[in-house]
């Protein structure tokens, strides 16, 4: 199967060869784009039969360690709905389990932890990552984009706080309290574990890039649990070493928390070059919130795409007509797709923001 053969629109005059030059990277930069690029965070699983085919009977840990299985998966959505970015079909405790923590993700409620992180003997647990500990990874991302041809591929990595989140508490929390705890109670513990966090996610994205991904989101996912002071103070820090860790590879970084609006400001001064808001704030308020210099990513309710379809351009349009005018914008969700969306009404709204942007 060649990329020619399978994704839309890669043999089409004028279709670019180079990731480079897509239209996706070229919004990244804060370049003039021929129409706003779309892709959709969770694009490539549940929504879609085709991936609850091939993932059958197979452990999602398990699938994420199979190169031939990741690539099918991660094309998946590229050819059905014609998004102008791929991305990496993984999970963000990949690297953790890489490293040798016990944990596993159990249907229905997510990662959960084994052992906790819990004292600093703990902590001597979580060694560096290397290169060979996820060299499925890179043979993944080399198979992909030999097929992707000129469709970007983004890598991606859990941010170290969403990681300690999960290693503190033992899996997903409503509240976050003994990952609070610790981080009020024991500051340098704390300190001690984001840097250690920090280290693993920046090598996570480094094997990435360095195998073919030509740009990366950092996911933090609970990030919008904290108060803008302690995001500074406890979180920042962290986040800015992995952005600044892949800094000289010149590849796109893109910054995604949910539930962080009041958060845009600091989260743009990590080091991101593209910042993605979540539906509860609009584009144009979000951007002045990350400030000057950075393209912005979003934002439309990922709820709305089970309204009828006029609704859906509706809200599309009023997302688009926030972003209008600023300095860079790549479609997305507000956050990622849901399970039970419709993956017709995804290929509908690629191609009514195609043509609605279109110059």
């Amino acid at each position: 199967m060649s990329a020619d053969e399978s994704l839309p629109g890669a043999s089409q005059p004028g279709h670019p060869t180079d990731p480079h030059d897509s239209v996706f990277l070229r919004a990244c930069r804060r370049e003039p784009v021929p129409h706003t690029p779309v892709w959709f965070m969770r694009q490539a699983g549940r929504s879609l039969p085709e991936y609850r085919k091939v993932r059958e009977g197979i452990a999602m840990l398990d699938s994420c360690m199979r190169p031939e299985l990741v690539t099918e998966i991660t094309l998946q959505p590229v050819r059905r709905h014609g998004v102008d970015a791929a991305i990496y079909f993984s999970d963000i405790v990949v690297p953790l389990r890489a490293i040798g923590v016990d944990l596993d993700i159990k249907p229905g409620v997510g990662p959960v932890v084994e052992r906790p992180v819990r004292t600093r003997a703990d902590l001597e647990r979580l060694r560096p990552l290397e290169p060979e500990d996820v060299a499925y990874v890179t043979e993944a991302v080399r198979l992909l984009t030999r097929e992707l041809g000129g469709t970007p591929l983004i890598g991606f990595a859990g941010a170290p706080f969403t990681l300690a989140s999960y290693l503190v508490e033992g899996g997903p929390s409503r509240n976050h309290e003994r990952t609070k705890a610790m981080m009020y109670g024991d500051p340098e513990l704390w300190a001690a574990l984001l840097e250690r966090l920090a280290v693993i996610t920046g090598t996570f994205l480094k094997v990435q890039i360095e195998a073919g991904a030509s740009a990366v989101q950092l996911f933090d996912s609970w990030a919008g649990a904290l108060s803008e002071a302690d995001y500074r103070r406890s979180v920042l820090p962290a986040s800015a070493k992995v952005f600044d860790a892949v800094a000289g590879y010149g590849v796109p970084r893109i910054h995604f928390g949910v539930g962080t609006g009041e958060l845009l400001g600091a989260m743009g001064e990590a080091g991101a070059d593209v910042v993605g808001a979540d539906w509860r704030v609009p584009l144009d308020e979000a951007a002045r919130r990350v400030g000057p210099g950075h393209a912005v990513q979003g934002n439309l309710d990922p709820a709305v795409l089970f309204a009828p379809r006029e609704a859906v351009e509706e809200q599309a349009r009023r997302t688009l007509d926030a972003a209008r005018g600023l300095d860079g914008h790549i479609f997305n969700l507000g956050h990622g797709v849901l399970p039970e969306t419709d993956p017709d009404a995804l290929t509908r709204l690629v191609a009514y923001v195609h043509e609605e942007t279109a110059t």
